[in-house]
């Protein structure tokens, strides 16, 4: 069933919905590094504690949704068959995923969006590691727990080739009513940002718009003040495509044996309003980003709403 929106009166019932009506949104932040920081040992499975530490992942999400997101993820970005059956698990991933998207809805309420996490495979089309049936299923999988779990949409993203994107996608619109949104992840060349495959943001959003993707953009990378130039360059192909970045606070390094993130919570503040001049609607973060990132962000996305919006369900 499909989850009703109240914005300014008007009832939606799709993210693309309430972007059409000039709404920005503000999703949540990095999942992987805050499952470390709770006590995940490095080697087992993430995707395993929404089975063995409901709390703690619940725990995620809820701190993401009290920090002001509208979108809240799930903790399944490595649920497909292929990692799960690195750690034995290949049999669980229905229950995984469901399990996920399970936990995800009971920390955002009735009022808040879940984007279910979908990541890739690490298998490769091109070298023949995999056939598309083979991924197509993995993800048909994924997509049907998801949608039991009570998403709302599907994610599908730090993906870097167009023929894998293409069976996620196909796979969550053919067995599912769930909202698409991919995004890709991007490093910066001497040829401008191309994937690890060699795609440009301008050669993905032909591509995603073409098979029928809902909402486009980019994650993951080396910083938001990089993800401006990428969101100009989505503009530059489609100015109705809604955009959704989700960039790294930066790049790490190592302080007192400790992970650190270059671009802080202060410093993300001069760089929000660019990103949203440049055309994105949905802005939230990647590896690195904290509940006190998002409390940012979604500071400065309700100041740019506050005007066109009096009445926020979200």
């Amino acid at each position: 069933m499909k989850r009703t929106f109240v914005i300014s009166g008007t009832e939606v019932h799709k993210i693309s919905d309430i972007i059409s009506i000039g709404k920005l949104l503000t999703s949540d932040g990095a999942w992987g590094t805050y499952l470390f920081k709770k006590g995940l040992a490095i080697g087992n499975c993430p995707e395993e504690w929404n089975l063995t530490h409901y709390d703690d992942v619940y725990d995620i999400a809820k701190s993401y949704a009290e920090a002001g997101s509208d979108i809240i993820s799930t903790n399944s970005f490595g649920s497909n068959l292929f990692k799960l059956s690195q750690y034995n698990l290949q049999a669980k991933i229905s229950e995984i995923c469901q399990t996920s998207a399970e936990i995800s809805r009971k920390a955002a309420g009735h009022n808040k969006i879940v984007m279910a996490s979908l990541g890739p495979t690490g298998q490769f089309l091109i070298m023949g590691d995999v056939t598309s049936e083979e991924l197509y299923n993995s993800f048909k999988l994924q997509a049907i727990a998801f949608e039991k779990g009570g998403a709302d949409a599907v994610c599908i993203e730090t993906f870097y080739a167009l023929d894998e994107a293409e069976q996620a996608i196909n796979a969550v619109k053919e067995n599912t009513s769930l909202e698409v949104i991919c995004t890709f992840t991007f490093n910066k060349s001497d040829n401008g940002f191309k994937t690890l495959m060699g795609i440009s943001p301008q050669q993905m959003t032909e591509s995603l718009i073409h098979f029928g993707t809902d909402i486009i953009g980019a994650n993951c990378g080396s910083g938001f003040e990089d993800m401006v130039e990428i969101a100009k360059s989505i503009r530059e192909v489609s100015a109705r495509i809604p955009i959704i970045i989700q960039a790294n606070a930066g790049l790490p390094s190592f302080e007192n044996n400790q992970l650190v993130y270059s671009e802080t919570p202060e410093r993300i503040k001069e760089i929000i309003p660019k990103l949203i001049n440049a055309g994105a609607n949905i802005i939230g973060g990647c590896c690195g980003t904290t509940p006190e990132h998002i409390k940012v962000i979604s500071g400065i996305v309700k100041s740019y709403n506050q005007n066109k919006f009096v009445n926020r369900d979200l």
